[in-house]
């Protein structure tokens, strides 16, 4: 009985010892760990802290532009792009370029075939031989009618006759111009039933519609050539932004497969026209130096912002941001240890800076994760 006696008294000492910790908890002597179930709730340990060379900032005023918001494309001016086609129907001969290809000007981009090609050369030759006789014929007309030794009707017929051949020389002459064969150069000897087309720019070959033993008439395409030294930007504004966009503003776009990098230009021209089915007004840019606008190619589609006014507002660096499935999220410091995920709505900002648009949505003085803090927000 005296063993069991002494073993209820050690339990109920235990329990109010217990019970004793607890309410010494209570008022802080020792902190209970109790995980929360919120998945927004991030808890950083000091030690975290520091190993992770992290840092804390607030909502910095900043200078950013008031935008306009435009999509558009990459494009080349008129005098970059060429549709190539034959002047003269024939059948494809030699054709080995590829869509991809680099070409320059001047190049032999494929070859044609056809029999009649011989006939105007022929003519040519013929009618050149003639003309030598009958301007001569008609010189000595000019002479004899000056002596009364010829009647008018016989220097009206030689007149006639030289200036109807000289007529015809000078339009066959410009066909075998036309058909890359040069007409002083022009032999029985050298007569070929074979064409050469040259491309008319440097570029890029984009598409290719002709093929070996194809028959093309002059109005058919046979490939276009690109050059994309000259990109420019062509983007579209409602006419409401109209006013507020002017030539020389600064143009930031990002690709859309590509929403991580931001691209510059700078309005170079703005239509005077609006669309009367979209409403919309056609603006032209100039891209600004990058060495990756080497690799773009035209028809590339766009989104960007062109810069008007400008004017102060609230902003975070750009890595305090993190960008989840197109929504952009911070941690925000709620006490010393526990952050919270809020999400922020965000545009294009300026110097590493990214201007946060519901900015009244924290509270006056509130701090934020602004290194190091990336892949907590992800994870």
């Amino acid at each position: 009985m005296n063993c069991i006696a002494i073993r209820f008294t050690y339990v109920v000492l235990m329990l109010i010892g217990l019970h004793s910790c607890i309410n010494q908890g209570q008022s802080g002597v020792i902190e209970l760990d109790t995980p929360s179930d919120d998945e927004d709730v991030v808890e950083i340990s000091p030690r975290q802290f520091a190993a992770g060379q992290m840092e804390l900032g607030q909502l910095t005023p900043r200078d950013f532009n008031t935008v306009v918001k435009a999509n558009g494309m990459l494009a080349v001016p008129p005098q970059n792009q060429a549709e190539v086609s034959a002047y003269f129907t024939g059948y494809v001969k030699n054709l080995t370029l590829l869509p991809g290809d680099y070409v320059k000007k001047g190049q032999v981009l494929f070859t044609i075939e056809n029999p009649d090609y011989l006939q105007i050369q022929q003519d040519f030759l013929e009618i050149k031989g003639q003309l030598s006789y009958l301007k001569s014929n008609f010189e000595r007309q000019k002479e004899l009618i000056i002596d009364n030794a010829t009647s008018e009707k016989n220097l009206l017929k030689a007149e006639s006759e030289y200036r109807v051949s000289l007529s015809r020389f000078q339009a066959l002459e410009k066909k075998l111009t036309l058909m890359n064969i040069d007409p002083n150069a022009l032999t029985g000897e050298e007569l070929t039933a074979v064409l050469k087309v040259f491309s008319p720019i440097s570029g890029y070959i984009t598409s290719i519609e002709a093929g070996r033993g194809m028959f093309l008439n002059p109005s058919d395409v046979a490939m276009t050539i690109v050059n994309t030294n000259n990109l420019h930007i062509e983007l579209k504004i409602f006419e409401k932004d109209l006013l507020k966009v002017k030539r020389g503003q600064e143009i930031r776009f990002r690709l859309q497969n590509d929403t991580q990098k931001v691209y510059k230009g700078k309005v170079h021209l703005i239509n005077k026209t609006v669309n009367s089915q979209t409403r919309t007004v056609d603006i032209h840019g100039d891209l600004l130096g990058d060495e990756d606008v080497k690799n773009f190619v035209p028809g590339m589609y766009i989104e960007g912002e062109i810069l008007t006014e400008q004017s102060e507002r609230l902003a975070l660096p750009e890595e305090a941001i993190a960008d989840i499935d197109n929504d952009f999220f911070v941690l925000v410091k709620e006490n010393d240890t526990i952050f919270r995920r809020r999400l922020v709505e965000t545009r294009l900002g300026s110097e590493g800076y990214v201007e946060v648009l519901n900015a009244d949505d924290f509270e006056e003085g509130s701090e934020f994760l602004i290194k190091g803090g990336y892949n907590l927000i992800v994870e």
